[in-house]
């Protein structure tokens, strides 16, 4: 189905399901917009955040943050991704490879979360899932939203800024004088992997949370001295 613009995608979902909507918030600024966008039309939202590190400070005062901001609670739910790279081993020591395949933690996707919240917050089966996908964002999304339109019926998805250029994006934000989270001034983005990018910062800026993520994914050192290696091997060549 094809919509003109988000005011009309929204406006239609609130129709359907009777103004309830479920919204996965990463707290980027991109899902930000979305929740304020959604208040509009919406009468209740009900938010949740994948988390790849249960517990992490800087995370929890940001949801906090927002939390307070909306006056709702946000739920908190592992990222497929964390299960994902426990199973895959990612980052772990030898030990404990035997540990993670006795536990066998299942895989699952965004859908199977949807359904969940659905479950458990008791929403009718016919309520949709939102997230801050913008078809600017990238040649692959406009392609996409292109092609299949801003949501899909059989998924119970959509994406209630479909429309939004940056400019607009900015506006909606600067509008409602909401603070974007710690992660931009870390790391200039949101928090979305366990790699240098990251890591690097969390070492010296947040050095409980690190030491938390090492307690998931204990050679997670192991790429930052990767990385720092790599770095003081090609000073030295160029000192030669």
């Amino acid at each position: 189905m094809q919509f003109e613009n988000s005011d009309e995608l929204n406006a239609y979902i609130s129709q359907q399901t009777g103004g309830v909507a479920i919204l996965c918030f990463s707290t980027g600024k991109d899902s930000i917009a979305s929740w304020l966008v959604m208040q509009r039309h919406f009468t209740k939202i009900v938010p949740y955040y994948m988390y790849l590190v249960p517990g992490l400070s800087f995370v929890e005062r940001s949801l906090a943050y927002y939390e307070d901001w909306f006056g709702t609670h946000i739920i908190r739910l592992p990222h497929p991704s964390l299960y994902r790279m426990l199973n895959n081993l990612t980052f772990q020591a030898p030990e404990n490879g035997a540990i993670i395949e006795q536990i066998g933690l299942p895989n699952f996707d965004y859908r199977q979360l949807d359904e969940i919240v659905r479950e458990d917050c008791g929403l009718p089966d016919n309520t949709y899932a939102a997230s801050g996908v913008r078809a600017r964002d990238s040649l692959n999304r406009w392609a996409a939203i292109k092609k299949y339109g801003p949501v899909n019926e059989a998924k119970k998805t959509f994406y209630p800024i479909f429309d939004f250029d940056k400019a607009r994006l900015v506006r909606t934000l600067l509008d409602s004088n909401i603070k974007l989270p710690v992660d931009y001034r870390l790391f200039g983005r949101s928090f979305d992997g366990i790699d240098y990018r990251f890591l690097v910062v969390l070492r010296e800026k947040c050095p409980q949370d690190y030491e938390k993520i090492l307690q998931f994914f204990p050679m997670a050192e192991l790429e930052v001295r990767r990385i720092e290696y790599r770095a003081k091997y090609y000073q030295s060549l160029e000192a030669v």
